[in-house]
């Protein structure tokens, strides 16, 4: 039987092995694993709404374990540390427990196919001070760290009102992590207020975007990004077009020009990178930002049985243009990866991915959402925003839920959902 290892469970690897584990491992063809470091997936897109308290984790985490049960694959706990090509065997780092301890010593797993989908963290270019005064919104942790030190700054006001109290957030970066996480903490604190906080108000929120472009959302439609900027003004963000940061001390932010953007919070949302061990891992062909080099079928240059998939893997469509690092991104690999493990197997041809750009959204809390939709409407695109652009918005996240759990038990996802928005406070304050 042959053994096929997926490392990283985000939107791509869940789903990957989620459809290889119906198709195959339920029939015996295959035997699936799954590896990450943590023990439960969250769609990354939402990790702006957990880091302000408007989405409970507890309830839309995904337990690889469980999930693993439910669709007849396997799942293992560990951090890729190396690969071995030639005995085909993925190596992990030793296990230590929460006092440094190690408790399980480095583990190799044997693969015959191999499918890399570790995702992106936040690229710091190496900015001096960034690593030590900013947070990156990378993983629900980091996302935790963030309301923690917000629910601390909010409880200060309460706690010793002034009338020049104030919480100043500074975010950089103005692309779609950036632009959400500014207009969801005026959702939030305005939602806050009904839950003992009276003497917070929305005017001693101070949030401040910064982006080194002449607009946010670079990566999108200029109409778009007009729409949203327009939209963060009308919520009172302070957003500094071509504002180039060039260091952070606990004080605030430094510009190229020597002024500082004080700040009680500090956010780092500009630029993605791959960790930085895939750069050298296994002779494989990395670029500048270590995203692994991969063929028309997904498969690295350098060997045949190791794909890669999301926002690791670096492809050139046909017109030289890069795949983005997006959410459908990462689905529509995922779609043609496994279609590829299965020919591989069968020694069938190989199908050649091809990126289809349904469009961009751009959630701007329960104020807004703006963006455009591709894909089968002829020529150009159709701008959309308001409560259309919200539904649609949704729908992406339920499009995600539908590939990891099926259309059954997604109707039930969102049935419980409606409860709990019924049963539990509107905002996580723990």
């Amino acid at each position: 039987m042959k053994k096929i290892v997926v490392i990283g469970g985000g939107a791509g690897g869940l789903e990957l092995v989620t459809k290889l584990g119906n198709r195959l491992g339920k029939k015996k063809l295959a035997h699936i694993t799954l590896i990450d470091r943590n023990t439960s997936h969250l769609w990354k897109p939402l990790l702006h709404e957990i880091a302000v308290g408007t989405m409970d984790e507890g309830v839309d985490a995904v337990s690889y374990r469980g999930h693993a049960i439910n669709n007849h694959f396997y799942f293992r706990v560990g951090t890729l540390i190396d690969i071995d090509r030639n005995k085909k065997q993925v190596v992990l780092a030793p296990m230590q427990d929460d006092d440094g301890i190690e408790f399980l010593p480095s583990t190799r797993i044997d693969y015959d196919y191999l499918v890399i989908a570790l995702g992106s963290t936040s690229n710091d270019f190496n900015t001096p001070g960034i690593k030590e005064n900013c947070i990156f919104l990378d993983s629900a942790t980091q996302a935790h760290k963030f309301r923690n030190k917000m629910l601390n700054q909010l409880l200060r006001i309460q706690r010793l009102p002034s009338r020049d109290n104030e919480v100043r957030i500074a975010i950089v970066g103005g692309g779609a992590t950036g632009v959400e996480l500014s207009a969801e903490l005026h959702h939030a604190v305005a939602d806050i207020h009904n839950y003992g906080f009276d003497e917070v108000t929305n005017s001693q929120l101070k949030v401040t975007l910064v982006e080194a472009g002449a607009r946010i959302l670079p990566a999108l439609p200029e109409r778009i990004s007009a729409s949203a900027h327009s939209e963060l003004t009308k919520l009172n963000v302070d957003v500094k077009l071509n504002t180039m940061i060039t260091s952070a001390s606990a004080e605030g932010l430094y510009t190229k020009e020597g002024n500082l953007i004080p700040a009680d919070l500090m956010v780092w949302a500009a630029g993605i990178k791959i960790p930085d061990f895939v750069g050298n891992i296994a002779g494989l062909e990395t670029n500048k930002i270590n995203q692994l080099h991969v063929n028309e079928f997904l498969q690295t240059t350098r060997d045949e049985t190791i794909f890669a998939i999301g926002d690791c893997a670096q492809f050139i469509s046909a017109d030289g243009s890069r795949v983005p690092p997006r959410a459908q991104s990462a689905h529509q690999m995922a779609s043609i990866c496994y279609k590829n493990l299965r020919a591989m197997l069968n020694n069938s041809p190989l199908t050649p991915y091809v990126y289809t750009d349904h469009g961009s959204l751009v959630n701007l809390a329960s104020y807004s959402t703006v963006g455009s939709l591709m894909g089968n409407l002829g020529k150009g695109s159709l701008f959309i925003e308001g409560k259309l652009a919200r539904l649609v918005y949704i729908s992406l996240y339920r499009m995600h839920q539908v590939a990891i759990y099926g259309f059954l038990k997604t109707g039930l996802v969102m049935f419980a959902g409606r409860i709990n928005r019924w049963l539990r406070p509107r905002l996580k304050l723990h």
